[in-house]
């Protein structure tokens, strides 16, 4: 049973970003995709390290993979600044051999007086990233748009098997809390199967992280309303690219209740027609 008391709020964010890097190294594995035999072999760790790891997000989610181990030793240590640029460096040509951004980084930290990564710590970083991400960057938008957004269009079969996230700037006028007249944010969450909404939030700020994680608060937890029956956790939960929905904090609340995140091109709605006719028709 997952302890109640390890919250991801007790946690650093640089602790939490390892462990979202550990989820994303077992994800194929999770989501059925590929063997952990097959991951160990390409990513050159432990088959028992992959076991324990898929074995403690079982139990207790993401906060289970914030442990330190052998293939994550010392990243924690690295400016995140430094993280940042092994990851720019290694999505901007897909030439870059990890031996070559090892270099350039090592140039990179001597010229900005910081301390210099190991060729192993590199190796962990760029391994841990995800490959759609990788795909996106070396491979294009049209074939990422094949391979990893077309084949999730289907319909639902069952309540909270898909939630669908958006946003929308109401035509309306009032009074804000500064006392001027301004248009609020609606926020909502949508049942795919039912279409029915699970969850709302209404804001004067632009959307941002935060007012998305409150409205998926809502949609989960049971309503004191009986006349509003809607909640659970969704096993998919799909949106657009907006920088919110993209942020680290959603990204591991998503991981840490199980739900698998999907995104789709900002315009082009692939699977998010019913939620955008909802606010057409609203």
């Amino acid at each position: 049973m997952k302890n109640k008391e390890k919250y991801l709020t007790n946690f650093s964010e640089a602790k939490r970003k390892e462990a979202t890097q550990k989820y994303n190294i077992i994800k194929p594995f999770i989501l059925g995709n590929q063997s952990l035999s097959s991951i160990s072999k390409n990513k050159d760790i432990a088959l028992s390290t992959l076991y324990r790891w898929n074995k403690l997000y079982k139990e207790e989610g993401l906060t289970g993979l914030i442990h330190n181990t052998r293939v994550d030793k010392g990243d924690h240590k690295l400016e995140q600044n430094i993280i940042d640029e092994i990851k720019r460096l290694s999505l901007k040509n897909k030439r870059n051999s990890i031996a070559t951004i090892h270099r350039k980084i090592v140039n990179y930290c001597i010229e900005n007086n910081f301390d210099k990564p190991s060729y192993k710590q590199v190796y962990s970083i760029i391994k841990a990233m995800p490959k759609s991400v990788i795909d996106f960057s070396h491979q294009g938008e049209k074939y990422y748009q094949n391979k990893y957004d077309l084949i999730q269009i289907r319909e639902s079969s069952r309540p909270n098997e898909i939630w669908q996230a958006d946003h929308t700037l109401l035509d309306i006028y009032i009074l804000d809390q500064t006392g001027n007249i301004n248009r609020p944010w609606l926020t909502i969450i949508m049942d795919d199967y039912s279409r029915a909404i699970a969850g709302y939030f209404i804001s004067f700020e632009a959307p941002n992280a935060q007012n998305t994680a409150l409205t998926l608060h809502q949609a989960i937890w049971n309503k004191n309303n009986t006349n509003w029956p809607v909640c659970g956790i969704p096993e998919k939960f799909y949106t657009d690219h907006g920088s919110d929905f993209t942020s680290h904090h959603m990204e591991q609340v998503a991981i840490d209740l199980k739900i698998n995140l999907m995104f789709s091109k900002v315009g082009v709605p692939r699977g998010r027609g019913k939620i955008e006719r909802f606010f057409s028709d609203s």
